[in-house]
This record gives structure tokens, C-alpha cells and sequence, in this order.
């Protein structure tokens, strides 16, 4: 990694330690470890300093394998060390004895308290000068697609997007942070990190849409096909209008 990622990733990790640990004291603290077996206790505050030291000591591990030095832009730099953070938080709770699919809901709801504090600091601008939830959802993807989301194409993001009908789409085909997924998998074997990966980045769009709109409503986003389902695309759309029965995919 050149000097100039190493300076960034460091100024990234100044940045998103403090909050990841107040983020895992809030979702963690008092949890059962199994929810098979509540014999085993719930976390502590000393399991959740030693949960984050793994954490961090895992994601130095792969770090490596994000290659950011391939990827053409700072914001996708950004995503794709998030990415690293994800699947170590992932791997340290795993190797912990929490169950996969278990260990798969706290990484999301702990990931999720993060993501929900930044889109709420993003659209907050685009949520005083206007109540119109499409509009809203607009201006703040716009906002998003310069940064951190900014598409120059493989490796980074590929994206097509236009707004339609009171409606926002954006049809990504190429995504930074589930390709290191992938990579991890294909170099170290499949332990769940692609699944863990799906129940928290691409799970959050469903609420995410919710709270950039900010209307009160569900219903402010669908997306048929996914890239870390196999899908070629991500094709999203998402609602100005919100609308009832709109659920993520199994």
C-alpha cells in the first residue's frame, strides 16, 4: 500500500474506531451470547473490548486483500475499508462460538447503528430545505455518488442513474466492497462472510431509503436483483412515494 492510502486509512481509522465502539457498547451490552443456549451468558463490557481488539487486529490481517491501491478514488477507498471492518467484525464473532447466523445479526445491527448515523448527517441538509421525501432522496443520493460513492467504473463503482416519475434509480454493476468479499472467500474458503455481507450492506437499503426520505413511511425502496446474490446488477429503485409490501429478498 503506498504512503498516501497507508495516511488515509489511518486518518479512517482515527475516525471509525470511536464510533464502532460506541456503536458495538450499544447493540452488544447485555445480549446473550446464544440464543440456543442462554447458559452461556450475555456480553459483557470486558467481552465487548476484547470482540473490538479482535476486530481490529483481524481487519490489519486483511487489509491486504482490499487492494486499495487499485481502486481510482478516495470515497471507494473509504467503502471497501468499511468493507474490511465488516467481515473482520464478522470473523472475530464467529471465532468467539457466536452461531454464524446469529453472529450475522449483531455484525448487522452493530454495522447498521454506524451507517444510520451517517446517512442521517448526509441528508440532513436535504431534509431542512425540502419536504418532499422525493426530492430529498434524490439530492442526498446525488450527494452520495460523489462521495463515497462516486462510480469511475471497474474497480471501482459502475453505476447508471436517472430519476423518473417521482422516482430515483441506480443500477449498479460493479461494487468495490463485495468484490473483496469475494476475494477473501476465494482465498481463505467460504465461512459466511459473503451472507454476513448481504444481511448488513445490502440489507440496510430497505431502512436506509427510509431515512433519507424521512416522512414517517416505509416502503421508500425495491430492488429485484443483487450482485452479492450473483446477480449482474443491484437494480434499485428508490421511491419517492412510499409503498406498502416492499420487502428485501431471502
Amino acid at each position: 500500500m503506498n504512503l498516501a492510502n497507508r495516511t488515509y486509512i489511518a486518518a479512517c481509522k482515527m475516525i471509525y474506531r470511536p464510533v464502532f465502539r460506541r456503536s458495538a457498547r450499544q447493540i452488544l451490552k447485555g445480549r446473550l451470547f446464544d440464543l440456543t443456549q442462554p447458559e452461556k451468558g450475555r456480553w459483557l463490557e470486558s467481552d465487548i473490548n476484547d470482540y473490538l481488539r479482535q476486530t481490529w487486529a483481524r481487519s490489519e490481517q486483511l487489509m491486504p486483500m482490499a487492494e486499495l491501491d487499485n481502486l481510482p478514488t478516495y470515497g471507494n477507498r473509504q467503502t471497501v475499508f468499511l468493507a474490511v471492518i465488516t467481515t473482520a467484525a464478522y470473523q472475530a464473532m464467529i471465532s468467539r462460538g457466536v452461531p454464524s447466523e446469529y453472529a450475522r445479526t449483531l455484525v448487522a445491527d452493530v454495522g447498521w447503528k454506524v451507517y444510520n448515523w451517517m446517512l442521517t448527517a448526509v441528508s440532513i441538509p436535504f431534509r431542512v430545505t425540502s419536504r418532499d421525501p422525493a426530492l430529498r432522496i434524490e439530492r442526498t443520493l446525488r450527494a452520495l455518488m460523489v462521495f463515497p460513492f462516486s462510480a469511475p467504473g471497474a474497480p471501482g463503482y459502475a453505476v447508471k442513474a436517472w430519476s423518473e416519475g417521482g422516482n430515483t434509480y441506480t443500477y449498479w454493476t460493479h461494487c468495490p466492497p463485495q468484490t473483496f468479499v469475494r476475494r477473501v472467500i476465494e482465498r481463505h474458503g467460504d465461512h459466511g462472510e459473503l451472507d454476513a455481507f448481504f444481511q448488513s450492506w445490502c440489507l440496510y437499503d430497505w431502512p436506509g431509503a427510509d431515512v433519507i426520505a424521512s416522512d414517517g413511511q416505509h416502503g421508500h425502496y425495491s430492488r429485484p436483483h443483487t450482485l452479492s446474490r450473483d446477480d449482474s446488477v443491484c437494480d434499485m429503485c428508490w421511491h419517492g412515494c412510499a409503498r406498502t409490501g416492499e420487502a428485501p429478498e431471502a
